[in-house]
This record gives structure tokens, C-alpha cells and sequence, in this order.
């Protein structure tokens, strides 16, 4: 009888049933012995098989089992496989019934008795944090261990380094349930070619760890990924790795030098040190290892080295290279072209300069390029190279992924873009490129993200956009793009999940009955118009969870269809618009949502949503009444609150400090009455409370001191009384203090320059605060703005004013001091400042100022000198005091002043010429003071009018009517008006021509003719001489008339 298809059909049964029968060469199967069939079935009756995956462990000859495998002539059992065929990824659906597959319970010492066992795997089990088995080690002849991922715990045992036959072990764990203390066991190993340690915790391995691996000859791959090694790997006197071809010892904290010996080894094929703390220079060598094929240095943040230099070694096998979030420098060379094997290439956020060479058009396969968050500053290449290198025939044909945002390109979107043919993602987010979208992009069939915000781009939005059926995310967003978007643009794009084109000026036209063909997600329209009516396509959008339509000229009132669909809203922003009438109680919206009605129209009470939400703005609106006494049940996880610029009346809820979440509490400019809640203290998250412009009063709590986070605080235009609290000495972080325009008395403590080494903004102008100025007020080095004007201050301006560092320098960049960021929303600061004797108030500019402004007090004593050291003050205001003495010459160091103010003080003396080079002056008042001389009407100085000057009856020349003396100086001289200096100037050139005529041509002239007229002439001159100290007299007399008349 033939048994071959009959032992075929018996084959391809167990086949499907997936046994492994283990054949001998004459086609029989081979049967196990008793005693490992023992074995196997003890260790079965130990283990917890939910799934039965051992359903196949029964009858007599265990090499047909499933997992187990014998040699091919004795029957002894030297495989046992039972590894998770199907493990559960923790961080994706663990609903499937592979996760049952997991194996558990204990592990009998019975396999022990498998003496010719070689193979065991047990990975991707559950061993529920049971400790590897030190009898492991007994298995004399094991040369492959896989106990990855099982659930094992505790100390590896040092037993294993017993066993000497072994060739491959890999230990890995999961969230270092396995630690090691001593790797010296390790070096018994002498046959390990395979060691895989991920995640073990090495962190009590001694520094000799990479020595006794360095000792295992035939070692060709070393994983030890995220194991918490800290020891520097930078020395290696001899390198004994003459096979290793993969090493993996990423996501270590090693803080060391790059390890140049890496360079020697020439077997290597795959390193992987991202994540590792390495600094240093990058070797030029690491290019020329001719079997490297994948590379991966990113996330290093110190790795340094020139590309120009480093991407011209060979590189001819490298596939894979990845160096982002390093300090790579200099250009990318032409020599890049030559790496043709290349498929992924990553430079991200290094400061890589340039722009991106053309030869990148030779690598064939490449499929992903980041340049992403470099300093490129060149316009793309308007052609590639290599078309002719390519079997496809045209350049770049195989790039998927093309990633070129936060850099610096400038120039036109160039056409070979819309060529790559295979291309999902392209990203030029934040870049300077202008010019218009190239239609191009539409034949780009595969594109499913275009990413091109934050640009220059101009024009209108190209239609054939609308043609990318696998377009899942358009990003066009804050650029200078115009037109209409008609229902052609979005024609296509079924599976669009993400539009955003906000910050353009876009007009979208639809009918009103379109029907758009995609379920959006994410919807970013501020700043469009969709106006005037509510955009009534929305209602189509289901599955909409994020909403913005801010600032898009919308008016009227929110049709009631809209709240059906806002119940799935994580986001909803209609502010900035026209909108009207009352909202629906409750607010419908998803849990957790932010919600931002703010700068509308709306009016009635304050509505709260029926769920949890984490931000809510309803600022700058016409809601009334008081704010809920059940806030914090209702959103007992608030994050923003802003409710200011709206007709809320009433008192400050209690329960709000039960919202202990809450970075933002702004309920400025309303008419809140009464004290304010202690209970504000426990929110101890705040980073800006704004109550400004309100009708509180009382003491500020003490409780607030207890707010550490705290980074801004507005009190003013309240009437809060009682001193500075002293309790406030505890907000470190405090960066602005306004208690303006209150009823604050008592001295300012001087502890407040201790206790506030952030502080940037102090005004406590308008109270009646007294005493004197701490000396020590000049430690606030970060100070910008001190208002302290219109108190009862006294005494002498400290000297030390002049030492605030932060006013020593100009302030050249604008920085936007924003508190509370949360999701995109923040709290800008702001700030009310009198500025030629006008109120001013200051946001975005804010960081720039830099303001004193002492008016308003009784200070007394000489100028400050010291202040004209403060080179970057922009206001200094010092009017209505007592101020005395001379304006210091030194005050020309202002060099940036625009605004100064001493009217209304002591001073006296001239005004310092010097003060013409202030060329930025553009607000001056020294009026009311005891100044003298002639003004330095020159440069700068001659752009005042006589109101800068007035009350100074000392001062002369323009733009003041009186002039001043011919020959005085501008310290003091005397002076006479108009006509008389006139009558003086006209009449003295003719009175020395007569002089001359009489005093010497006369006498000549008589003496020639008859000597008898000379005695005539000589008689008068004596008469004329004997009346002079008369005429003087009277001269004199009528000078000091004219002066003291111009003196009244």
C-alpha cells in the first residue's frame, strides 16, 4: 500500500493546525521519550492557558505538539516555543482576543529534565512579575533564550552566565520590571552573538560595563535601549568588536563625548545612539564605514559638526540617517547626491544654513527628507539634478514624505513640487516663501497633508486643489492669500478631515444650500468671511469637533439647528464677530471643551454648559448680573475663566476658589462689588488674577500670598484700603503688580526688592502711600516700569534708581508677555501708562517700555544724577515734586527717550545744550521751574513749542517771545525786547563811522584850514567831554527800567 498521500494529508493537517512534527530522513515521525514527555506535561499543568493554546499537548509523542520541536534522530526535545504569537500593544486597542493569548503562572524546575533542550522562547507573555528562574542557568546546553517581554520581574539571575553554549539572549523588559547590578556573569558568555537588554535597569551597573562586552569576541548585535546607563562610553583603549554589526544604546543618559571608536569597527550595519546625552564634535570617518546602512544621532542636542564637511565622505551604504535635534552647522554640499542609497534623511532642528542643493534630485530612493526648524534661508531650486540618474525617469519619484517647515526659504513655490508623483506629505510651514500656490499641486493624486502656513504666499487658492481625492489635511493658514472659495475649490476632497485657512482674506461663496462632500474634524476659519448670515452648511458637519470661525464678519444671532451639532465641539470660537441675543441654557458642548464667545454682542445672564469644560471667554460682551454661585460644580476643572468687559454685577463667588485648576481668573472691567474671596488663595495653579476696574473694597486678602505661581496681578481702579499686604513677600514669580488708583496707605516695604526678583511691572500710582523710597529698590534687576506717581512719598530719590539693570539697556525686541497659555488662549498682559499727560494703555508693545515715573510726590533734593545712566528709559517722569538744582549735562545719555516730564520742580540754572542729541524726544515739559539762560533751540530742542518752557522766567530765546541779550550766554544773561535790541543794533556801526568823522577827519581838516577854528573846535570837545557821566547816568537809569519790565 502506498502511505505517501496519506502521510501528505497527514502533514498538511498538522500544518493547519500548527503543530511541528519533527521528520526523520526516512519520512517517519519521530517520537519523544517518556521522560521529557513528563517534563512538557508538568510544565503545562503550571502554566495558565486561557486560550488553550496548548490544546495540542496530549497523546504520546510530544515532537508533534504545538511550540515543540526534537532532533531529527534521538526524539529529545531541544525546542520549546512558546512565545505570544499575537502580543497586545499597550498604547493601541487592547479590545481583541489576542491578548487572552498570553501565558502565565509558573515555571517548573521539571525543565530541567529536557537535557538536550537548545531553544526557549517564552516572550510577549504574563508571567505576572514573577522572577527568572536561577535554574535557567542549569540548561548546559541552551543557545537561544527569549524571555522578552513576559512579565517577568526582579533581579536577572547571574546564573546565567553558565551557560556557555549560549548564542542568543534577549531579556528585555517593559517599564524596567528587570534590573541587573553585575554584567560581570556576562563575560562568561564567550559564544553570544545576540544580547538584547531594552529596558532593563542597568542603572547600578558599574562603569566597567562596556569593557566585559568589549570582551565577547563573536558578539554581532547589542541592544541595550532605555536602560537607564549614565557612564560615559567615550573611552576605549582597544576595541575588540571585530563582528559587531548592530548596536543599539539609545535612550540612555550617558552625558558624554561622541564615542570616536565607533569608527574602527568596519562590520558595522546599524547604530543607534539617539537619545543619549553625547555631545562633541561629529568624526568625518563615520561616513566612510562602508557597511553602515543605518544611522540614528537625533535628540542628542549637543552633536556638532560641519555638514559641508561631514556629508562629503562616501556614505555608500547608508539608507537610513537621522541627526535631528542636534548643533549640525554650515550648508548641505552637492556631495549629498552621491549618497544614493539614501531613504530617509533627517536634519531637523539643527542650524543647518543655505538652502536645499538641487542634487537631492539624484537619490532615486529617497522617501522621506526633514530639513525642518533650520536656519535655510535660500529659495528652493527652481530644477533638480539626476533626472536621467533615475530608472523612473524623472527626480525624486519615490519621496513620500518632504518636510522643509520653520526655516527661513524665501522665494516662489517651484513646479518640480508638483511632480512627485508619490508624494503624501509636504510641509513648508513658517517659512518666508511668497509668490502664489502653483496649480500644479493639484495633479498630486496621493497627497493626503499639505502643509504650507505662516508664509507670504499671495493670490487666491487654486481650484485644481480641489481635485486631491486622498487630501486629509489643507493647511494654508496665516498667509496673504485672497479671492473668493467657491464650492469648485473643496469639489473633491471627500475624505478632508482638517481645513484650516484662517488669518487670509478669503471670502467664501456658496450656495445656501451646499452640501459640502467631506465630514470635517477640525475647522480653522478665523478671519474669513463667511458672512453676514451664520455659515448654514455647518449643519451638515456631524462629526465636527473643533470649530473656529472668529473674526469672520458674522452677525445676527446662532440658529438653533447649530446646538445640536455643538454637543461634539472640543472647540468653539466665534468671538470676534457681530453676534447677538441670548445663549441656550444649558451650553451644549463636549466635556473637557473650551469655549470662546468673546467681543460679540451677546447679552442676559451668564449660562453654564451641562458638562465639564476647561476654558470659557465671554469677554467683551453685554451679559449681565452675577456670575453663578455654582461655578465651580458645574466646571469644577476650569482652566481659563474670562469674563471681563461685560455689566456683571454683584460679589466675587466664594466657590471659586473651590476651581482649584484655574491659571486665569480675568473678571476685569465690571462692576463687581464687595471684598474679595480669601478662597482665591487655594487656587494655587493661578498664573494671573486681573479684578482691575472694578467696585471692590476692603482689604486685599492675605490669601493671595499664598498664590506662587502667580505671575501677574491687577488690583487697580478698585477701592481696596489698608496697607501693602505682607503676605505678598511670598509671590516669587510675580512678573507684574498693579495696585494703582486705590486707597492704599502706609510706607512701601522694603522688602519688596527681595521678594520679587522677577517683576518687570510695579505701579502703586494714585494711593496715598508715604515715607520714602527703599534704597534698595534697585535689586529688582528685571524691572521695566516703576509708577509710583501721585502718592505721598518724601525724602531724597535714592542714587541707587540708577542701577536697575534692566532699564541700562534698550529693549529691541518685542515680546509678547503672555500668562496662563492654555490650548492656544492666553492672558496678554496690559497696562495703563500716562504718557504726555495722556493715558496709554500697552499690550503688544508692552516688553519695549521702560518708564519711571515718580510724579506727583514730595520728593525733594538734587536731580538724580544717577538716573542718566538708565540708557534705555523711555519715560522718565518727574514733575510736581521739589526737585532742585541744575538738569545734569549727563541727561543726554537718555539717548532713546521719547517722553520727559520735570515741570512743576525747582530746578534752576540753564538748560544743558547737550540736550539737543536726544534726536528720539518727542514729549518735553520743564515748564514752572526756576530756569535760566537762553534754551538750546537747536536739533531736536527746536520741535517744542513755548508750553515746554513756559514758567521759567529766566529762560530767553525761542520759541519764548523774549530774546535775549546780544553777548550774554545761555547762563543767565540779561535781556530787553525787540526794539530796543533793534535800536541799538542799527545805531552802533553809524555811531563809530561818526566817531571816526569827528574825532580825527574834523580836527585834521580845521588845523589845515586856520588854527583859530582849532581853538573853537578843542573849547567844544571840552564842553561835550564834562557833560558824558550825565548822559550816562540817564542811560543807565532806562536800562534797569527795561529789564525789571520784562521780568513781570
Amino acid at each position: 500500500m502506498d502511505l505517501f498521500p496519506v502521510f501528505a494529508f497527514l502533514v498538511f493537517i498538522l500544518q493547519l493546525t500548527g503543530r511541528e512534527p519533527v521528520l526523520h530522513s526516512d519520512a517517519l515521525i519521530v517520537n519523544c521519550s517518556a521522560g521529557d514527555l513528563e517534563a512538557l506535561l508538568d510544565i503545562k499543568n503550571a502554566l495558565n492557558d486561557p486560550e488553550d493554546r496548548l490544546s495540542s499537548w496530549r497523546g504520546s509523542n510530544c515532537c508533534i505538539w504545538r511550540g515543540i520541536g526534537c532532533d531529527d534522530n534521538t526524539g529529545a526535545v531541544i525546542k520549546i516555543d512558546l512565545h505570544n504569537p499575537y502580543p497586545v500593544n499597550p498604547f493601541r486597542d487592547t479590545n481583541t482576543r489576542y491578548g487572552f493569548w498570553n501565558l502565565s503562572g509558573q515555571i517548573r524546575p521539571s525543565l530541567l529534565k529536557l537535557k538536550s533542550l537548545r531553544y526557549l522562547d517564552l516572550s510577549f507573555n504574563t508571567f505576572d512579575d514573577i522572577p527568572i528562574p536561577g535554574f535557567f542557568g542549569s540548561l548546559k546546553n541552551l543557545q537561544y533564550l527569549n524571555l522578552s517581554k513576559a512579565g517577568f520581574s526582579g533581579t536577572i539571575p547571574q546564573e546565567l552566565g553558565n551557560l556557555s553554549s549560549l548564542r542568543y539572549l534577549d531579556v528585555s523588559s517593559e517599564f524596567s520590571g528587570l534590573t541587573v547590578h553585575d554584567f560581570k556573569w556576562l563575560s562568561n558568555l564567550e559564544s553570544l552573538k545576540h544580547l538584547e537588554m531594552n529596558q532593563v535597569d542597568l542603572s547600578l551597573v558599574n562603569s566597567e560595563w562596556l569593557g566585559i562586552l568589549n570582551m565577547l569576541p563573536n558578539l554581532t548585535e547589542l541592544h541595550l535601549s532605555t536602560c537607564e546607563l549614565s557612564d560615559s562610553i567615550s573611552a576605549l583603549d582597544v576595541v575588540n568588536f571585530p563582528s559587531l554589526a548592530v548596536l543599539d544604546l539609545s535612550f540612555n543618559g550617558f552625558n558624554s563625548m561622541f564615542p570616536n571608536w565607533l569608527v574602527n569597527i568596519s562590520s558595522l550595519e546599524y547604530v543607534d545612539l539617539n537619545s543619549c546625552g553625547l555631545r562633541g564634535r561629529l568624526p568625518l570617518d563615520l561616513g566612510e564605514l562602508p557597511s553602515l546602512r543605518y544611522l540614528n544621532l537625533a535628540l542628542n542636542q549637543n552633536l556638532s559638526g560641519s555638514c559641508l564637511e561631514l556629508f562629503r565622505g562616501s556614505w555608500k551604504s547608508i539608507e537610513f540617517l537621522d541627526m535631528a535635534s542636534n548643533k549640525l552647522h554650515s550648508t548641505l554640499p552637492g556631495n549629498i547626491g552621491n549618497m544614493t542609497s539614501l531613504v530617509s534623511f533627517d536634519l531637523s532642528d539643527n542650524n543647518v544654513e543655505g538652502g536645499v542643493p538641487s542634487t537631492i534630485g539624484r537619490l532615486c530612493k529617497l522617501e522621506y527628507l526633514d530639513l525642518s526648524g533650520n536656519n535655510l534661508t535660500a529659495s528652493l531650486p527652481e530644477l533638480l539634478d539626476g533626472m536621467e540618474s533615475c530608472v523612473s525617469g524623472s527626480t525624486l519619484a519615490n519621496l513620500v514624505h518632504l518636510k522643509l517647515s520653520n526655516n527661513q526659504l524665501t522665494g516662489k513655490l517651484p513646479e518640480w513640487l508638483g511632480q512627485l508623483k508619490n508624494l503624501q506629505e509636504l510641509g513648508l510651514d513658517f517659512n518666508m516663501l511668497e509668490g502664489p500656490i502653483p496649480s500644479s499641486l493639484g495633479s498630486l493624486k496621493n497627497l493626503t497633508d499639505l502643509g504650507l502656513p505662516g508664509n507670504k504666499l499671495n493670490g487666491t487658492l487654486p481650484e485644481t486643489l480641489g481635485l486631491l481625492t486622498e487630501l486629509y489635511v489643507l493647511d494654508v493658514s496665516s498667509n496673504q492669500l485672497i479671492g473668493i472659495l467657491s464650492e469648485a475649490h473643496f469639489a473633491q476632497l471627500s475624505k478632508l478631515k482638517i481645513l484650516s485657512i484662517s488669518s487670509n482674506s478669503f471670502i467664501l461663496n456658496v450656495s445656501s444650500d451646499w452640501i459640502p462632500p467631506f465630514q470635517i474634524r477640525n475647522l480653522v476659519m478665523g478671519s474669513c468671511h463667511l458672512g453676514p448670515l451664520f455659515p448654514a452648511w455647518l449643519q451638515s458637519q456631524q462629526e465636527i469637533n473643533y470649530l473656529d470661525i472668529s473674526n469672520a464678519s458674522i452677525s445676527g444671532s446662532i440658529p438653533n439647528w447649530f446646538w445640536d451639532i455643538s454637543s461634539n465641539l472640543s472647540l468653539l470660537n466665534v468671538s470676534l464677530n457681530q453676534l447677538e441675543g441670548q445663549l441656550p441654557s444649558p451650553l451644549k458642548v463636549a466635556p473637557f471643551a473650551d469655549v470662546d464667545f468673546s467681543s460679540n454682542l451677546f447679552t442676559g445672564f451668564i449660562l453654564l454648559p451641562n458638562v465639564q469644560i476647561e476654558l470659557v471667554d465671554l469677554s467683551n460682551n453685554h451679559f449681565r448680573g452675577p456670575i453663578p454661585q455654582n461655578i465651580s460644580q458645574i466646571m469644577p476643572d476650569l482652566i481659563f475663566l474670562a469674563l471681563s468687559n461685560n455689566e456683571l454685577s454683584g460679589e466675587i463667588p466664594i466657590s471659586i476658589g473651590e476651581m482649584s485648576s484655574l491659571q486665569v481668573i480675568d473678571l476685569s472691567m465690571n462692576n463687581l462689588s464687595g471684598s474679595t474671596p480669601s478662597s482665591i488663595g487655594n487656587c494655587s495653579y493661578l498664573k494671573a488674577l486681573d479684578l482691575r476696574n472694578n467696585k471692590l473694597s476692603g482689604v486685599i486678602p492675605d490669601s493671595l500670598g499664598q498664590l506662587k505661581q502667580l505671575q501677574s496681578l491687577h488690583l487697580n481702579d478698585n477701592m481696596f484700603s489698608n496697607e501693602f499686604p505682607s503676605s505678598f513677600k511670598n509671590l516669587s514669580s510675580l512678573e507684574t503688580l498693579d495696585l494703582g488708583n486705590n486707597r492704599l496707605s502706609g510706607i512701601i516695604p522694603s522688602w519688596i526688592a527681595d521678594s520679587f526678583p522677577n517683576i518687570r511691572i510695579l505701579c502703586l500710582r494714585s494711593n496715598t502711600f508715604s515715607g520714602g523710597l527703599p534704597a534698595d529698590i534697585s535689586n529688582l534687576s528685571s524691572l521695566q516700569v516703576l509708577d509710583l506717581a501721585g502718592n505721598n512719598l518724601t525724602g531724597i530719590i535714592p542714587a541707587s534708581l540708577g542701577n536697575f539693570k534692566a532699564m541700562a539697556e534698550h529693549q529691541k525686541i518685542i515680546e509678547y508677555l503672555l500668562y496662563g497659555a492654555y490650548r492656544g488662549v492666553y492672558y496678554q498682559e496690559s497696562l495703563v501708562v500716562n504718557l504726555k499727560n495722556q493715558f496709554q494703555k500697552y499690550t503688544k508693545t508692552l516688553s519695549l517700555l521702560i518708564s519711571i515715573d515718580l510724579s506727583g510726590n514730595n520728593f525733594y533734593g538734587d536731580f538724580p544724577v544717577e538716573l542718566t545712566k538708565l540708557s534705555g528709559l523711555g519715560v522718565l517722569n518727574l514733575s510736581r515734586n521739589q526737585i532742585s538744582d541744575e538738569i545734569p549735562g549727563s541727561i543726554s545719555n537718555l539717548r532713546q527717550l521719547p517722553s520727559l516730564d520735570l515741570s512743576s520742580n525747582k530746578l534752576r540754572g540753564p538748560i544743558p545744550s547737550s540736550m539737543i542729541s536726544l534726536s528720539f524726544l518727542s514729549s518735553l515739559n520743564l515748564s514752572n521751574n526756576d530756569l535760566s539762560g537762553m534754551i538750546p533751540y537747536k536739533g531736536q530742542m527746536s520741535t517744542f513749542t513755548e508750553s515746554s518752557f513756559e514758567g521759567n522766567p529766566g529762560l530767553c530765546g525761542a520759541p519764548l517771545r523774549l530774546k535775549c541779550k546780544i553777548g550774554g550766554s545761555s547762563n543767565g544773561s540779561k535781556a530787553e525786547y525787540e526794539n530796543n535790541d533793534g535800536f541799538i543794533d542799527k545805531w552802533f556801526y553809524l555811531s563809530i563811522g561818526l566817531g571816526f568823522f569827528v574825532g580825527i577827519l574834523v580836527p585834521y581838516v580845521i588845523f589845515i584850514v586856520s588854527r583859530r577854528w582849532g581853538d573853537v573846535y578843542f573849547d567844544f570837545v571840552d564842553k561835550l567831554v564834562y557833560r558824558i557821566p550825565v548822559i550816562s547816568n540817564r542811560t543807565n537809569t532806562l536800562h534797569r527800567r527795561v529789564y525789571f519790565q520784562s521780568q513781570r
